[in-house]
């Protein structure tokens, strides 16, 4: 009963991933994660493609044993979400443009915090 919910799930995060390498908000990587996870539970050779796979293998397999984030990923999310605070400081109105920069300010920590790959 579980396995088709797995590889649904799977399916979803990975379309929505892929979706995300071309969508500038969508994030790739926690999509690409959530697929692995879900393959390893659904489809045990979906996640050995996935692993094997030369652009998400080597940054699915760094979380997973040392919750590590690649440096360039790191400078790219932080660029990313300070041109999306900028972008909520300009478009909303006081005092919700202050939302996007604390969402930010608290998910950037946090991904400087994570050890490097």
């Amino acid at each position: 009963m579980r396995r088709p919910l797995y590889l649904t799930a799977g399916a979803v995060s990975l379309v929505l991933g892929f979706a995300g390498v071309f969508l500038p908000l969508l994030p790739t990587t926690p999509f690409v994660l959530l697929a692995a996870f879900c393959f390893a539970r659904g489809n045990p050779a979906w996640e050995a493609r996935l692993l094997d796979d030369p652009r998400f293998g080597p940054s699915i397999l760094a979380w997973r044993e040392r919750g590590a984030i690649p440096a360039h990923g790191k400078r790219l999310a932080v660029l990313m979400m300070l041109i999306s605070s900028l972008g909520g400081w300009y478009l909303l109105s006081p005092p919700w443009h202050w939302v996007p920069a604390g969402f930010c300010s608290v998910v950037g920590v946090w991904v400087l915090t994570r050890p490097s790959a």
